[in-house]
């Protein structure tokens, strides 16, 4: 079988994997070619790849003589044209806002794994891109807002006087938030954190934070570790505590998300109103709504001096490691895929792989997909 690796557009600056993991691949039994210069935003060149036994090729050639296509992105139409029935693309998908495009791959008779849909179960872990991507983004996301921030992190004591630490306060204790929680800690912030999910609340003060419970929360533990719609009366209370808190703080780092589902607003705009000037919200959900009623997905505002940044995307912002991140979860979860001769075997009974198969064979497989489409 031959795997290929496509370059990335736009202000993607990943790619699916390096030549590193690729050569760890290629011990299956599988053939790897690369679109030329598919690694240059990453700092790798077709060179290195060429090193690890990977051939680089145009990007037509790539996607024409390739059985498996991995990209970060899902590929464009003009793209999705020219592959032939029974093709596999894997990717993040994002399936409620491609939906259009995964009817078009679903018509062509192409089978999509959806990267984002790996079960959250603990054999599946070494597989699990969100975690991977969602490290990334809470550790530059409190790099972000210190280096925005007009004030220390850290407490200072000097000859010049006391300087009080910075309150951190973190909504959301997911994999982005615990890791936020960890770099604010280490640089010294006071941390508070919000959650619905009181399962996470040994993690959180486990990491040195303070977790803030607003009672009645709505759990589910069919949820696979994600937070759940709560009810109109909670979230009133929610919203209460959170303006307390977002009021007395310096950085606020949001992170809560539900898949499938916009994004909860969390910090309402006369919150942000009543926030000290100078503070900043760094809202790691812009891209699907926002937990800030004033986000706008992809830009950086200010309102009554309160710094307001919508950005989702911090991985492609630190691609190297990202990207060798996001290759070692492509490579554990191909391995139970890939058999013994090199070739793709899709067991559809495989709790993985059922999980992560968006469309095979023009039939929607995966039931969050069909849940999210509302697909019967």
């Amino acid at each position: 079988m031959v795997i290929g690796i496509l370059r990335e557009s736009g202000a993607e600056h990943r790619v699916a994997m390096l030549p590193g993991e690729a050569a760890g691949l290629k011990k299956a039994g599988v053939d790897i070619i690369v679109e030329n210069d598919a690694g240059k935003n990453s700092f790798t060149s077709d060179e290195e790849y060429k090193a690890a036994g990977v051939t680089p090729l145009s990007r037509k050639e790539v996607i024409l003589k390739s059985a498996l296509l991995l990209s970060v992105s899902p590929l464009p139409d003009d793209d999705l044209k020219s592959c032939m029935e029974g093709q596999v693309l894997c990717s993040v998908l994002n399936p409620v806002e491609n939906s259009s495009w995964l009817e078009k791959a679903r018509l062509q008779g192409l089978t999509v794994l959806a990267l984002d849909l790996v079960p959250r179960t603990t054999r599946a872990q070494a597989m699990d891109i969100l975690s991977s991507m969602a490290t990334v983004s809470g550790y530059k996301a409190v790099l972000h807002a210190a280096s925005l921030l007009p004030r220390f992190f850290p407490m200072f004591m000097s000859a010049a006087g006391t300087i009080k630490p910075s309150r951190v306060l973190i909504l959301g204790a997911g994999v982005a938030g615990l890791q936020a929680i960890a770099i604010a800690r280490k640089l010294g912030a006071v941390v508070e954190v919000f959650d619905v999910r009181s399962a996470v609340k040994e993690e959180v003060k486990s990491l040195g934070g303070k977790f803030i419970e607003v009672e009645g929360a709505k759990e589910d533990a069919a949820a696979g570790g994600y937070a759940v719609e709560q009810t109109e009366e909670f979230r009133k209370k929610q919203q209460e505590l959170i303006q307390q808190r977002a009021v007395a703080a310096d950085v606020v780092i949001a992170t809560a998300q539900i898949p499938g589902k916009k994004a909860p607003v969390l910090l309402l705009k006369e919150t942000v109103t009543k926030m000290k000037p100078g503070s900043v919200i760094i809202d790691l959900a812009a891209s699907s709504g926002g937990n800030c009623e004033l986000t706008k997905n992809g830009k950086t505002e200010v309102v009554n001096g309160v710094t307001i940044v919508g950005k989702s995307d911090y991985p492609s912002d630190m691609p190297t490691d990202a990207s060798k991140m996001f290759g070692s979860n492509i490579i554990n979860l191909l391995k139970i895929m890939i058999d013994k001769q090199g070739n793709l075997a899709l067991n559809m009974q495989d709790d993985i792989i059922n999980g992560t198969t968006a469309v095979h064979a023009k039939e929607y497989v995966s039931q969050r997909v069909k849940q999210m489409l509302n697909i019967k």
